[in-house]
């Protein structure tokens, strides 16, 4: 194997980089909605460092991870997954052992944006969508909360994308 492919492998691109910071933020802010109710508008002001008023106290990492961030791809999953929250949950649900409401918040806000990526972002592999999704929970839940979040998103992409996870297992 060249030298190259192994860096590669080990190391994401640039692009990668700043897709996965996406996610990072947006999950944080789909968390946020989650429990407060704010509006999207708001939320997004807030990690974008915009002053919207003296009780928001920006989360440190925050502006750091923005600067690498894809700023489209944040702006997407931020705003789309509570539009499409409804259909998201509907499509979530019959794959659960629990209600939703159940569910950890953080695991919930990661399990709608991984149904999102799935449901609505047809060029991302979903391969890369469950393992986003894993990789989040590593990052903000529960010990073992990547586990259940890989074994939905699994079952969610043999439903919504059948010939692709098909084809994937053949090869």
């Amino acid at each position: 194997m060249s030298e190259r492919k192994e860096r590669t492998e080990r190391e994401p691109s640039k692009q990668q980089q700043a897709r996965r910071a996406a996610r990072e933020l947006a999950v944080q802010g789909i968390y946020q909605w989650q429990m407060t109710g704010k509006n999207m508008t708001t939320i997004e002001a807030e990690f974008r460092g915009q002053k919207v008023d003296d009780d928001v106290e920006l989360h440190e990492n925050w502006v750091e991870v923005m600067r690498i961030a894809d700023q489209a791809l944040f702006h997407e999953l931020l705003h789309n997954v509570p539009r499409f929250q409804k259909e998201l949950d509907a499509s979530i649900s019959p794959l659960l052992d629990r209600r939703l409401q159940d569910l950890d918040e953080i695991e919930l806000a990661i399990l709608r944006l991984g149904a999102y990526e799935l449901s609505k972002r047809m060029e991302v592999p979903y391969r890369v969508a469950i393992n986003e999704g894993v990789e989040l929970a590593k990052t903000f839940g529960a010990t073992d909360g990547h586990k259940y979040v890989n074994g939905i998103l699994d079952k969610l992409a043999v439903k919504l994308r059948s010939a692709e996870v098909t084809q994937a297992r053949l090869r």
